[in-house]
């Protein structure tokens, strides 16, 4: 709003001290980060002491895991204090007529809304418990129903599958390469001023042609673009934006359920979302800058810079989360929280081509997932065989089975941190090495 409002000012020949500033996607970008953490630091103390006078604790099960009642109580819903530090500060600097801006806001809301009324009507149901008198168990109540969870995630991933589809400002531009290129002679410089959107390098024109269909990045493979068609018969090319939409639903919908189950420990999921968050930022930077696109040999994003202001928010807002929630947490996000970040990651991953690079950069959501199916499914599988369930890890998700070996959970958070790091390390590797 405030960019737009300058951008008014600047229109109507008014002008005010530093409004040239406001231009700049770098300088909106240092802003983003600052005033979410600020809203989140500041603004979210004042938020937990209000969900504590509320009573919105959490309700702990018996997992026997060590420390576990001393969590019970602690507010939950802070993931309220992530939305308003990401909401605010895009809000107000982002340019809210870019297609991909106004994606990420919706993608942000909707998750948001899922994951607080999933919260509320667990609140609700403790209430309810305690009003009659009877002793709550979580299991009795696990909130939104799953199905119902699933479908608003599904229909998030079909908004955002079809708009990456058929919006005509989303595009990319793939790079070509000629060695005589026209343009026009600036004299005295020895200089060749060529279109828009190209690149002169070594007496080399490389310009970038627009092209409107699915293309992808495949990680470590030298003729790295990929597009969605050649998955189906030729016949049938015409169809590739339902095969689109429905990779788009599941990595969605697996991503915010990744998220969602990682956040078990004290500042576990908080954290590794601001890694990837970081990482996310660097794509989107590299590939919104038609020279670094070019020197790199990746494919262009027209529009893209913008939604860098988005991830500093985000990140920003991680950040300033993790002043409340890193151990022992002051407040939970719950899955007001949780399922918001995974949809925005997984978002901006295709937003940006990339989704390819998601078991990479979110690997520690990948093993959370894999750990729970896993248990479950060989649980079943030998107690259909056997007659008795077994189990792989002593608890699943994984961070509680380092949790039964001993480890103390600020330990496990903080590597699984590191593991985070190594793998948005290695996802940014992938720029150059293919």
């Amino acid at each position: 709003m405030l960019y737009h409002l300058f951008e008014w000012f600047s229109a109507h020949g008014i002008k005010f001290p530093g409004s040239g500033l406001f231009q700049f996607i770098t300088f909106r970008v240092m802003v983003a980060v600052i005033l979410s953490l600020f809203i989140t630091t500041v603004y979210g103390k004042r938020l937990i002491n209000l969900l504590r006078k509320k009573q919105i604790g959490e309700s702990v099960r018996e997992l026997g895991l060590a420390g576990e009642q001393m969590k019970s109580g602690t507010p939950t819903m802070g993931g309220i204090i992530i939305l308003l530090g990401i909401l605010i500060p895009t809000l107000l600097l982002a340019n809210l007529e870019k297609v991909y801006i106004r994606l990420m806001l919706l993608c942000t809301v909707w998750l948001g809304i899922i994951g607080f009324i999933d919260d509320y009507l667990k609140i609700r149901a403790k209430r309810i418990a305690k009003a009659k008198g009877v002793a709550f168990k979580k299991s009795n109540s696990d909130g939104l129903a799953g199905k119902f969870k699933i479908f608003g995630q599904v229909i998030l991933g079909l908004i955002i599958g079809a708009t990456l589809y058929f919006n005509p400002n989303v595009v990319v531009k793939r790079e070509i390469v000629g060695k005589n290129p026209t343009g026009i002679y600036v004299p005295g410089r020895g200089e060749i001023k060529v279109a828009e959107d190209s690149v002169m390098t070594n007496g080399e024109l490389h310009r970038f042609v627009t092209v409107k269909t699915p293309i992808t990045t495949i990680p470590f493979v030298k003729n790295h673009e990929f597009n969605y068609a050649r998955l189906l018969p030729e016949k049938w090319e015409n169809y590739t934006y339902i095969l689109y939409i429905i990779i788009v639903i599941f990595i969605v919908t697996a991503v915010s359920n990744g998220a969602n189950i990682t956040d078990g420990l004290d500042g576990l999921a908080t954290g590794v979302s601001a890694v990837i968050g970081l990482a996310l930022g660097v794509f989107i930077f590299v590939s919104g800058n038609v020279i670094i696109a070019d020197y790199l040999n990746i494919m262009y994003i027209p529009n893209l810079g913008e939604l860098s202001i988005f991830v500093a928010a985000f990140v920003g807002a991680c950040v300033g989360f993790l002043w409340y929630n890193a151990y022992p947490a002051q407040v939970f996000m719950g899955d007001t929280g949780s399922l918001a970040l995974g949809g925005i990651i997984a978002s901006l991953s295709f937003i940006v081509r990339k989704e390819l690079l998601i078991p990479i950069i979110c690997f520690v959501f990948l093993v959370e997932n894999i750990s729970v199916m896993a248990q479950v499914t060989y649980f079943k599988y030998t107690k259909r065989k056997y007659g008795e369930g077994r189990r792989i890890f002593l608890m699943s998700p994984l961070h509680h089975h380092y949790q039964k070996l001993g480890y103390h959970e600020s330990k496990i958070a903080v590597r699984f941190w590191i593991v985070t790091i190594i793998s948005v390390v290695m996802a940014v590797v992938t720029l150059k090495l293919r």
